[in-house]
């Protein structure tokens, strides 16, 4: 099916969807704003001892009334068996007195009149300084990447590949955005993991693009040599994306609430990473290539023109 398939003669196609998706998020991220977690505005923790021991997922349908079945929950106290403790830590988005109140009415009817020890307001666990760390750190990344690809291949792949992974992050926040998911420190997490993975995708057909330079005629198109490429990696790329998905799908459907976001990240990033790396990725390099020859090719013209008005001259 793949192997006949012109990947590359449907660039336009490419580009045309991967722009309008990358405007869609950039509206939705400027419209919609991020929905930032209790670990970028602080929140709210709750202490409740039950008279009989509950399960961390008695507590969370016990808060899915009032939205926060996202919320951190752990066990506490000296009477945990197994699964199940007395005394339950709920971490949550900050609250009013009135709020709180109204939360542990619901726990109390959900899962049993518990006795409140402490209601206290805490400040952002990833504060700004940590926030600025990571967002230097992702920009080092990119460099490192840039290099490696750059010594390893050559700037035009390595500039390819960032603007695949820029492309994909992309897809991840604008979704986040516009159905106003939560932000938290997973997502970092889930983030860098993506990063990952588009990068690794991308080196996978750029090897082989790189081998297929030396092996393929001279008289080869850019096109039929990254269309080559693609059909003789397209299987494993496939392959890898099956099976992680498989892994990833089960832990959003599985998983529990705590897990959602973090695995939707991978879910959205993973596909959209195996897109752009076969579709957008090459489309660019080969786009680069094509121009830079033209370019080279009209000005070998312009110099032979003025080679022969020079000649006729002198005649």
């Amino acid at each position: 099916m793949f192997n006949s398939f012109d990947f590359i003669g449907k660039k336009k196609i490419w580009f045309g969807f991967s722009g309008l998706m990358i405007v869609l998020s950039i509206i939705s991220i400027v419209l919609f704003r991020f929905n930032w977690g209790i670990d970028f505005t602080g929140g709210t923790i709750l202490e409740l001892a039950f008279p009989q021991n509950v399960t961390v997922e008695q507590v969370r349908e016990g808060l899915r009334q009032d939205g926060l079945e996202t919320a951190t929950i752990q066990l506490s106290g000296n009477n945990i068996q197994g699964e199940s403790g007395d005394d339950v830590i709920i971490r949550t988005r900050n609250l009013s007195a009135e709020e709180a109140q109204t939360v542990v009415s619901h726990v109390n009817d959900k899962v049993g009149q518990a006795e409140v020890k402490r209601i206290e307001t805490v400040g952002a666990v990833i504060g700004s300084e940590v926030t600025e760390n990571t967002l230097l750190n992702v920009i080092l990344s990119f460099g490192a990447m840039i290099l490696y690809m750059s010594i390893r291949f050559e700037h035009r792949i390595a500039l390819s590949a960032i603007v695949a992974i820029c492309h994909d992050i992309l897809m991840v926040l604008g979704v986040f955005a516009f159905f106003h998911l939560e932000v938290d420190a997973s997502f970092l997490a889930a983030i860098l993991t993506v990063l990952g993975y588009s990068m690794n995708e991308s080196v996978v057909i750029f090897d082989r693009i790189r081998e297929a330079i030396h092996t393929h005629r001279r008289t080869d198109s850019f096109a039929k040599l990254a269309n080559d490429s693609i059909h003789q990696t397209i299987r494993r790329s496939l392959y890898t994306l099956t099976t992680t998905l498989f892994c990833v799908a089960s832990l959003y459907f599985f998983g529990g609430d705590t897990t959602r976001n973090f695995a939707l990240v991978m879910l959205i990033g993973f596909i959209s990473g195996a897109y752009s790396s076969v579709c957008v990725a090459t489309s660019i390099w080969v786009t680069w290539h094509e121009h830079t020859s033209s370019a080279r090719n009209s000005a070998h013209q312009e110099a032979g023109e003025e080679t022969e008005k020079k000649k006729r001259k002198q005649k």
